[in-house]
């Protein structure tokens, strides 16, 4: 694979909301053309010789904790909120292969017929062959978010960093789309997310990066060659690390 320019990572761990396949649609489900934009952005990152895995969530399609919120067993709304995130993961893993990529989707509940069952040693095989690993179902456990999926995933295969895509360009210290007035840090502390409750990951995904030392950047996806710029380590985004 001919490489263009020097990434500073190795291999990364990239999250995606389900709420980043609708696009800007207001409606529920999967954009064919954002998913493809996002799928050419990977692409271009892939073709730097980074071994990428990505986890994403199912929000577009079902979140288990509004769900339970009116009303529904808790328990089954986030095993319908796992097989939410796998809807999403096939619609990705057959746009990455429209761009020429070889991929595997790899879930935490056995699905045989639809993907391989996440073994550990198995996806980093498959990442050292230059296969894009596509983590579906979370953790395959309730009470757990797609966040902590993203950290666990990201420590098992050895990830150099969590890279989290979103719809804003880093982290402020308020909604900036509400407050215009809101502040964005170029650089945190994980114990000043945890404190200052900053919507970065949650709190459980927080504290397993800081105790694997593992670096989150949060960018603005929506912005076209961020995703490669952040690999190739252009200041962007927001970068949450240690001491």
């Amino acid at each position: 694979m001919k490489k263009t320019a020097n990434p500073i990572y190795k291999r990364i761990l990239l999250k995606l909301s389900g709420e980043a396949l609708m696009g800007d649609s207001k409606r529920l489900g999967i954009d064919p053309q954002t998913v493809d934009q996002i799928s050419q952005e990977i692409a271009e990152v892939a073709q730097l010789g980074v071994e990428i895995g990505i986890i994403i969530g199912g929000g577009n399609i079902f979140r288990g904790l509004s769900a339970s919120a009116r009303g529904m067993d808790r328990v089954t709304a986030d095993y319908m909120g796992m097989l939410a995130t796998v809807i999403n993961a096939l619609a990705l893993q057959d746009y990455l292969e429209r761009h020429g990529l070889e991929t595997r989707v790899m879930t935490a509940i056995k699905m045989e017929e639809l993907a391989e069952p996440f073994i550990r040693r198995r996806a980093i095989t498959h990442l050292q062959r230059g296969k894009i690993v596509i983590f579906g179902a979370g953790t395959g456990n309730p009470y757990f978010t797609t966040d902590t999926a993203a950290a666990l995933r990201a420590i098992e295969i050895e990830a150099d960093a969590i890279l989290k895509g979103t719809k804003v360009d880093g982290v402020y210290d308020q909604d900036p789309l509400l407050h215009p007035e809101a502040v964005k840090f170029d650089q945190l502390k994980y114990m000043e997310v945890v404190q200052r409750q900053l919507k970065v990951m949650d709190t459980t995904a927080v504290t397993l990066c800081m105790e694997n030392n593992l670096p989150i950047l949060v960018f603005n996806l929506k912005k076209k060659g961020n995703l490669k710029r952040v690999v190739l380590g252009e200041q962007i985004g927001t970068k949450v690390i240690g001491e």
